[in-house]
């Protein structure tokens, strides 16, 4: 396929059908920031709700930074990957000491805050200011599989660069971006998922019974309710000792968790 008709057929569905979100709405680099680690690995529709309570609570990244963790987590509960929130933080920390409470605006500049990598860097700087970046994910490899890569598998990401690069809009990156991921999102739908021709495709691993479930309790537990030690751990999580134990050298490792004479809480942040 010619790089002009796929675009015609992208851009085409975007303008029949393309979705609707409040971070699309109105453009705020700080709302594009909080919608992108929220979106990682999270389905959209559960997000919309969680960014909206987010904006109104911590409208700016100086009111998120004077937040403390265990507010923090309790307001991202039931969105996983806890470690996500905790990142964010210290990310808007960054913002307010090194960027003078502004959003980064460039890839590289943005690839300087915690949990930023590439794929963030790009879209950050596309979706907030508009930027012509070259970046992929889930659903725009989904696209580019679908449409030019029908036949073949183990594809890797740097035969899909070069395709990006040759198609993308430089006067208005954004609308191309948000057209192709909805063209993905659609896509899935619709057919076998093309990603698992994907040299890079990975099928995640089941939630239930998996340490990230056994963390996810924990800090839930924490962030609600306070302080705890191993058994009312036990009681609050339904989990066994050594898998909590196990859980929470994690947490402590990573700074999510603080212990002090058996009682373990939120680290003060």
């Amino acid at each position: 396929m010619d790089n002009e008709t796929f675009k015609k057929i992208i851009l085409t569905h975007y303008h029949e059908a393309g979705r609707t979100f409040p971070w699309r709405e109105h453009i705020n680099p700080w709302g594009v920031l909080v919608s992108e680690f929220m979106l990682q690995q999270t389905q959209t529709e559960r997000v919309i709700d969680y960014w909206n309570r987010w904006m109104e609570k911590w409208p700016s990244p100086k009111d998120f930074a004077e937040a403390g963790l265990e507010e923090v987590l309790r307001e991202w509960s039931g969105l996983g990957y806890n470690r996500r929130a905790r990142f964010l933080k210290e990310a808007a920390r960054k913002i307010v000491d090194d960027f003078s409470g502004q959003v980064p605006q460039t890839p590289g500049e943005l690839k300087t805050l915690p949990g930023i990598g590439e794929y963030s860097s790009g879209a950050v700087a596309c979706f907030a200011y508009n930027v012509p970046c070259v970046f992929i994910e889930t659903n725009i490899r989904r696209v580019l599989l679908h449409f030019f890569f029908q036949d073949q598998s183990d594809i890797k990401d740097s035969k899909l660069f070069p395709i990006l690069e040759d198609t993308l809009d430089k006067k208005n990156p954004r609308l191309w971006y948000w057209a192709l991921m909805d063209y993905g999102a659609e896509l899935k739908k619709l057919t076998a998922n093309p990603n698992r021709r994907s040299a890079h495709y990975t099928k995640q691993s089941k939630f239930e019974g998996s340490l990230r479930q056994v963390r996810g309790a924990i800090i839930k537990a924490l962030a609600k309710e306070g302080p705890a030690d191993m058994e009312a751990l036990n009681q609050k999580t339904g989990f066994d000792y050594d898998r909590i134990k196990e859980a929470l050298e994690k947490l402590r490792h990573e700074s999510m968790v603080a212990e002090n004479k058996g009682t373990y809480k939120i680290t003060d942040q």
